[in-house]
């Protein structure tokens, strides 16, 4: 079930505001160790905004009591771990085998949403096409959810051959400026510098 765009972005501002709590949290802890909970939740919220390198650094300061006691968390670093190495099938069955706790259910959703969007997006950039099988593994669908939604982001599949055409995205245009212009700004900043 895809979230629409505004619930998603709710749901990015109370994630940003949660990963800052987790911080805070974590740094003011007694003894600088922080609750497995606290863990739990700032290590997916980090795999959650591709933050790679928070994500290692917070699993290399946790305990390894915390680590051994807790399989969640480790459940967690294994989807890390998969995003790490760019494992897009491995990164879905590390997510969906995991009975994930309440606090963190919806996280791990969220992070194989933003895994699925990220996946569309590296596709329409690096391919011209695709077969249909290799795109549903990369975007951990079953092929006919995944064929289905390349066609609402208004790509082009074909069943006769099971290739998928993604769209290349719209790039941004790039604003050219003459030459007379930009001498005409350069001259400005080195005006405004010399006074």
């Amino acid at each position: 079930m895809k979230l629409s765009e505004s619930v998603m972005a709710q749901n990015s501002v109370s994630f940003q505001k949660l990963q800052e709590q987790c911080e805070e949290q974590e740094l003011e802890a007694p003894g600088g160790i922080a609750s497995p909970q606290v863990y739990n939740q700032l290590l997916a919220l980090y795999l959650l905004h591709n933050d790679l390198n928070n994500a290692r650094y917070l699993w290399k300061r946790i305990p390894s009591a915390i680590k051994s006691s807790h399989s969640e968390l480790g459940g967690i670093w294994e989807v890390g771990q998969k995003i790490w190495q760019r494992d897009f099938p491995g990164i879905y069955t590390s997510i969906s085998a995991y009975q994930w706790s309440e606090n963190i259910q919806q996280i791990m959703e969220a992070v194989r949403d933003a895994t699925q969007q990220r996946a569309f997006g590296l596709v329409s950039q690096a391919y011209t096409s695709i077969s249909a099988d290799d795109f549903a593994a990369f975007v951990g669908l079953p092929v006919e959810e995944a064929v289905k939604g390349v066609l609402e982001q208004g790509w082009q599949a074909d069943s006769a051959t099971g290739m998928v055409m993604p769209k290349k995205p719209d790039s941004a245009p790039l604003s050219l400026i003459p030459n007379e212009q930009q001498l005409a700004r350069l001259t400005d900043y080195v005006a405004f510098l010399e006074n």
